[in-house]
């Protein structure tokens, strides 16, 4: 049993600094931004829904007492509260109210669910409900690499899919497939091995066509659920989005 419990810690410790790794993506972009005083088109969604799956996380995690994922989910709220005020000030006056009003609404949805789940469940019933929620959240992001993919082999550009962002991605669902699975959690444990499959596929597209002399003329797709469907505690909606948008950023210069 003590083994047991070291390996789950041990696991989860390392899926952790893999997600803060992922949380870290952005910063590059940002810096840029900062530095051209723009935001150059790029849009606040993404990091506004990383920012609510991150506090659904870390409601979860205070109803089952998990450590860990509070820790890794408040480091995700902390990183992505950053990014929506760097994106807001230096955002033109449309986008700013455009963003407001999308924080305001992903805050009152969040205060349904949490006051709905502490008034009509209790217990165990209550975790429950909560935990298909995450999950459901999570299931949406499934699409969103096979959007990127289908972008790559059409256009042979591999600009959309950073292959050090797919490796990370396909590492962390490995780690958090054992995690879930060491504990038991099965319904969070398997759909990671979608996130791994896929991950495995963008890396040969990546290495297939990263020699591609084709550039194409389209703006790269902004994808508000990524992180390859990997159901970790800190998915990071924006992290292809910021290289993506980082890319475009460069091509302006």
């Amino acid at each position: 049993m003590a083994l047991h419990h070291g390996l789950t810690l041990t696991v989860g410790i390392l899926g952790t600094i893999i997600s803060f790794m992922v949380y870290l993506a952005p910063v590059p972009t940002f810096h840029k931004v900062y530095k051209e005083k723009s935001i150059k088109g790029f849009e606040s969604f993404p990091y506004v829904f990383e920012l609510f799956i991150s506090m659904l996380w870390i409601h979860y995690a205070i109803l089952k007492r998990a450590a860990l994922l509070i820790i890794t989910n408040s480091a995700g709220c902390v990183m992505e509260t950053l990014y929506i005020v760097i994106f807001l000030f230096y955002a033109p006056k449309k986008s700013k109210i455009q963003t407001v009003l999308l924080i305001l609404l992903i805050a009152l949805g969040y205060g349904l669910m949490v006051i709905s789940t502490l008034f009509l469940a209790n217990g165990q019933k209550r975790i429950q409900i909560v935990e298909w929620i995450c999950l459901v959240f999570k299931l949406i992001v499934f699409a969103a690499p096979l959007c990127i993919m289908r972008k790559v082999i059409r256009t042979k550009n591999v600009e959309f899919m950073p292959f050090p962002l797919s490796f990370f991605q396909t590492l962390g669902a490995v780690t958090w497939f054992f995690y879930w699975l060491l504990l038991k959690d099965y319904k969070f444990a398997f759909p990671n091995l979608l996130g791994f499959i896929l991950g495995i596929v963008q890396m040969g597209l990546y290495i297939a066509y990263r020699n591609s002399k084709e550039i194409s003329p389209e703006k790269p797709m902004v994808n508000p659920g990524l992180n390859q469907g990997v159901l970790q505690p800190n998915d990071s909606v924006a992290s292809v989005i910021d290289i993506a948008d980082d890319n475009n950023l460069k091509g302006k210069d």
